[in-house]
């Protein structure tokens, strides 16, 4: 037996209003992880639609059992803690270790580490000094 059949009605529209949205937004990540060419553009698309789909999933997960349970349920908000704090992070770690490796292989996609000196004299002389 379901106890959904007791959830108001106000309660029931704005948690599928949430779960829609929250779905709508992870499949948009999803597709813009399939579209993009890169790695470097695919890396965006799945960390936004997903971390913002994965927040409307759990501010209707917090509502519905908040309001079936008529108490706070605020266990959902280790998870968006957890997720806001380590999407971010692995992104950074992916991308760093993905422009080592094309930097280390030589391709000139990426850009270099430091400046070339010849550039620097060059951007030097331009200014005047």
């Amino acid at each position: 037996m379901s106890h959904a059949a007791t959830l108001p009605a106000w309660a029931a529209i704005v948690t599928a209003i949430f779960v829609l949205l929250g779905a709508s937004l992870a499949l948009i990540g999803t597709i813009g992880l399939l579209r993009l060419k890169t790695f470097y553009e695919r890396t965006h698309a799945p960390t936004l639609g997903t971390t913002w789909g994965i927040g409307c999933m759990l501010i209707a997960s917090m509502l519905y059992f908040s309001v079936l349970q008529s108490r706070p349920v605020l266990h959902e908000l280790l998870i968006a803690v957890f997720m806001t704090m380590t999407t971010p992070i692995t992104l950074v770690l992916l991308v760093r270790a993905a422009l080592y490796r094309d930097r280390y292989a030589g391709s000139g996609q990426v850009p270099p580490t430091d400046p070339p000196k010849a550039s620097l004299i060059q951007n030097n002389k331009a200014s005047g000094e």
